[in-house]
C-alpha cells in the first residue's frame, strides 16, 4: 500500500517495520558498526562510514523526511546540533531575523557563538509583515520562526511568511517542536527548513537526547547533506533506534497532550492566584485563529502567571506529581521556571520586555489523568497561597 495514502498515524506505527528485507524483522536493528565493507575498488553498499551513513539512522531520516512532507531528512545528536548545522548556512555578514520570542539556548547560539562569525540576528514579531520588512537589510539571508513560540505561545502565520521571504529571496526556518508533524507541517505551507529539537515530543519519554533537519529541495538538500557530515554532529544507531520507537506512538500521546493541557489551562483560567494563561487552544488567544487554520491540534505545553512572584518558590515545592526539572513533551508532567532556567541567558531586559518575567510558569503536561494534575496543581497554588499570607502577617 502505498505509504503517502495512509493517514499519519498509521505512517507513525510503521516506522521502519517494513525496511528489513532480509529477515523481516518488524522493529529496524541497530546497526552498531562505524565501518562497512566495499564490494570491491569503485564500489559501494551505499554505507562507507557512520558518520556520513548507518541503516538505521537512514530508516529514522527517511522517515522524518515524509512526515514532514521534505526531501531529505537529518538525524542529529541533539536540537542545538540540529541548529548549528542549520545556521552553517551562513556566513560572515549575513543576517538572520528571529522569532522574538524564543528559546534561549537557541539566543544563545545565535548571539554568543555565531556572532563570532559575522552573522548577526534581529529579533521580531515574526507575525508582523511590517516589522519583518522594516526590518529586512540587502544581507538578510532567512526568517527563523517559532510557532508556537516558547514560553509565551506566540502564533506566526507560517504560510504568509514564506511568501514574504520567498519574494525576497530568503529561507525560511520553522521550529516545529512543539506541534510536530502530527499536527503541523511546515513545509506544506512554504517553509524551506524544520527543525525538531526530538529529544521533547518525538521522542516522548525523556531518555533520548536528539535534534531532526527536514530540507525541501534537491539544492538545498545537498547543502545540508554536506554539512551534516562534515559538521559531524550525527545520531547515533542506538539513539536514532530509540527515537524511531518514541515516534511510533506519537499520534496517542500527542492527542492526550492536548486534551490534558486544554483542561488544565481552562481550569487556570479561572483562578484566583493566576493572572494570565497562554495556550493557543484557548479562544481568548490572539493568535487562536492563525492556529486553527495551520494546525490540526495543539501542544501540550502552555505557561501561565502568577498573581506575586513570591507564589512561584512554594508552589515548585509543593508539586508532587508534577516535576520542576527542565526540558518539555515527555509522558511525564514537568513545571519550569523560565526566568532562572530555560531562559536565563536571554538579559533580564529583554525577558521582561517580551513578557517571561519573575511570575511566569511554563508547565509540560502530560499524559497522566488530568484531574489527578488538576489536584496536584490545585494543593501547590493552595499550599503557596497560605505561606505567602502566613509569612504576611507573622
Amino acid at each position: 500500500m502505498d505509504n503517502q495514502k495512509l493517514k499519519i498515524e498509521s505512517r507513525l506505527a510503521q516506522i521502519g517495520s517494513v525496511n528489513e528485507p532480509v529477515t523481516g524483522a518488524v522493529n529496524f536493528p541497530i546497526y552498531q558498526s562505524t565501518a562497512f565493507r566495499h564490494p570491491r575498488l569503485g564500489q559501494s553498499t551505499g554505507f562507507d562510514y557512520i558518520r556520513t551513513t548507518n541503516p538505521t539512522r537512514k530508516v529514522l531520516e527517511e522517515a522524518a523526511a515524509e512526515l514532514e512532507s521534505g526531501d531529505a531528512g537529518f538525524a542529529c545528536s541533539s536540537g542545538m546540533a540540529a541548529l548549528q548545522t542549520i545556521f552553517t548556512l551562513f556566513g560572515q555578514g549575513d543576517h538572520l531575523i528571529v522569532s522574538l520570542d524564543l528559546y534561549g539556548g537557541t539566543y544563545r547560539l545565535l548571539e554568543r557563538i555565531l556572532s563570532k562569525y559575522g552573522v548577526t540576528a534581529s529579533y521580531v514579531d515574526t507575525n508582523d509583515l511590517d516589522a519583518l520588512e522594516s526590518t529586512r537589510r540587502p544581507n538578510t539571508k532567512a526568517v527563523f520562526i517559532e510557532t508556537p513560540t516558547n514560553p509565551l505561545m506566540m502564533i506566526t502565520d507560517i504560510a504568509a511568511v514564506a511568501n514574504w521571504a520567498k519574494q525576497h529571496g530568503m529561507l525560511t526556518i520553522v521550529d516545529n517542536t512543539l506541534l510536530t508533524p502530527y499536527f503541523q507541517r511546515p513545509i506544506e505551507l512554504g517553509a524551506d527548513i524544520v527543525v525538531h529539537s526530538a529529544t521533547k515530543y518525538l521522542g516522548g519519554h525523556n531518555d533520548v537526547l536528539a535534534g531532526l533537519i527536514i530540507t525541501q529541495g534537491q539544492e538545498l538538500s545537498a547543502e545540508m547533506a554536506f554539512l551534516h557530515n562534515s559538521i559531524g554532529a550525527v545520531l547515533s544507531p542506538t539513539d536514532s533506534y530509540q527515537l524511531m520507537k518514541g515516534m511510533k506512538t506519537l499520534a496517542l500521546r500527542m492527542d492526550r497532550h492536548e486534551q490534558n493541557a486544554t483542561r488544565i489551562a481552562q481550569y487556570l483560567l479561572s483562578h484566583p492566584l493566576v493572572t494570565d494563561v497562554y495556550y493557543p487552544a484557548l479562544e481568548s488567544h490572539p493568535g487562536y485563529e492563525i492556529q486553527r487554520k495551520q494546525s490540526s491540534g495543539n501542544t501540550g505545553i502552555f505557561s501561565f502567571k502568577v498573581k506575586d512572584a513570591r507564589y512561584v518558590e512554594p508552589l515548585l515545592r509543593h508539586i508532587k506529581l508534577i516535576a520542576f526539572a527542565e526540558s518539555l513533551g515527555g509522558v511525564e508532567s514537568l513545571m519550569t521556571y523560565p526566568a532562572v532556567q530555560t531562559h536565563a541567558d536571554i538579559p533580564a531586559e529583554i525577558r521582561d520586555a517580551v513578557g517571561v518575567d519573575d511570575r511566569l510558569l511554563r508547565f509540560s503536561v502530560g499524559i497522566e489523568h488530568a484531574e489527578d494534575l488538576i489536584q496536584d496543581l490545585g494543593n501547590a497554588l493552595e499550599a503557596a497561597r497560605r505561606e505567602i499570607e502566613e509569612g504576611a502577617s507573622a
